[in-house]
């Protein structure tokens, strides 16, 4: 019946057994970012309460830094660690080397629960894990002669950067830096969203739905030159006529970019369509930002936050889930419950943009459903996607 006795033998062969929680870059950080993610929002309300201290930092620093530097970093390195192999062919750390890598993100995040830990201390350890990755991740590249993926270890030096004033303001040194750190680095991330986003999602669809992506020349061009634009532009005059028409023209580029890649057959396929609302966010963020800029004070939150809970939280989640899933072996088919994830990130996302901006009279339970749905998203991440971040993968091979 076309069936070889190969196929038959692989059919009744059980996956491997043991533990690989360090084979390769994704395993570790996937797992710890989506418990992480889950973990953060409810110390966040803890710390709302007064009922806990995190290292002198102000409450609304810490939960931005935790966001950026900790949950998102965290997808951000099991990622780049995993492409940069398939990128050159080059093995990324595994074993104890990963888990070294690992230990030193974890420890930053500890670092801020210590009590009586010197701040200088908590910024020392949580400083270190940036440039180490910059490092790991530039080897390979530059060894394989990768020109175009040299930005990669770049930004991930401008995060470190922007990490550094995020701690100059807690240890006293530059007064005011820590918003400016956290937006460089909400930015920053954004930039590697489009860079990836436009690299992997029409990819995905094409080779899933066998329809060919529409990419015009001009707007490919505008696309990074106008996000570089309105990001900058936005960091040093976040309130002008010029960043309201920089930040207008990104989410037209990025809108009719998204458009190109559109076909109505992805929505029966969830690790397709969630990588489409991902994006979608990027653009919805930039329209706000352009009506920040423009003046209308209440949408400077809510543009952040669509970068933020919408295109970071919304992306790193289904790259996530269909990165563990191909890299673990297994067919591109999440379990069921993972849809409910992905509606659930998404509606987290829109009321956390929506509300302050449309019903600031409900800001406290919108936040809260916010979070609840939030952690639900990540939670079931979590719960379903630990056997396979464990388990060697189930075809045999490596990583």
């Amino acid at each position: 019946m076309g069936i070889s006795l190969h196929n038959i033998e692989t059919a009744h062969t059980p996956p491997p057994g043991g533990w690989a929680p360090f084979a390769l870059g994704f395993r570790p950080f996937f797992l710890s970012a989506g418990i992480y993610a889950v973990l953060m929002m409810a110390l966040w309300l803890l710390v709302l309460r007064g009922s806990l201290d995190v290292g002198g930092v102000a409450p609304l620093v810490w939960h931005g830094h935790e966001m950026l530097f900790g949950f998102a970093v965290a997808v951000i390195a099991g990622f780049l660690l995993t492409a940069a192999q398939n990128w050159t062919g080059i093995r990324t750390p595994s074993g104890p080397p990963l888990a070294a890598l690992f230990v030193l993100w974890l420890a930053g995040r500890l670092g801020f629960l210590v009590p009586g830990l010197p701040p200088v201390w908590i910024a020392a350890i949580d400083l270190a894990f940036l440039p180490v990755l910059a490092l790991t991740l530039a080897w390979p590249i530059m060894k394989a002669g990768q020109l175009h993926n040299y930005p990669f270890p770049v930004m991930l030096l401008v995060l470190a950067a922007a990490n550094g004033l995020v701690h100059a303001e807690a240890l006293g040194w530059i007064a005011g830096s820590a918003s400016l750190g956290l937006h460089l680095a909400a930015y920053v991330i954004v930039v590697m969203i489009t860079v990836m986003g436009g690299r992997v999602i029409p990819s995905f669809t094409d080779n899933k739905l066998r329809t060919r992506a529409r990419r015009w020349k001009a707007i490919e061009i505008l696309v990074p030159a106008s996000t570089l634009a309105a990001l900058v532009a936005a960091l040093l005059a976040p309130v002008s006529p010029l960043t309201a028409l920089l930040a207008a023209l990104a989410a037209a580029t990025h809108g009719i970019r998204l458009a190109g890649w559109y076909t109505g057959k992805f929505w029966s396929v969830p690790l397709l369509w969630i990588l489409h609302l991902g994006y979608a966010w990027i653009a919805i963020g930039f329209a706000l930002l352009a009506l920040s800029a423009a003046g209308l004070a209440a949408a400077a939150g809510s543009a952040l936050h669509a970068f933020t809970a919408g295109g970071i939280g919304v992306l790193t989640l289904g790259m996530m889930a269909r990165v563990s899933l191909g890299h673990s072996g297994r067919m591109l088919e999440p379990a069921p419950l993972m849809t409910w994830a992905f509606v659930a990130v998404n509606l987290a996302a829109l009321i956390r943009v929506a509300v302050p901006l449309l019903f600031p009279g409900l800001y406290t339970q919108g936040m809260t459903v916010s979070g609840v749905l939030w952690m639900v998203a990540f939670g079931l991440f979590a719960a379903i996607y630990t056997p396979f971040l464990l388990r060697p993968r189930v075809d045999g091979k490596p990583g």
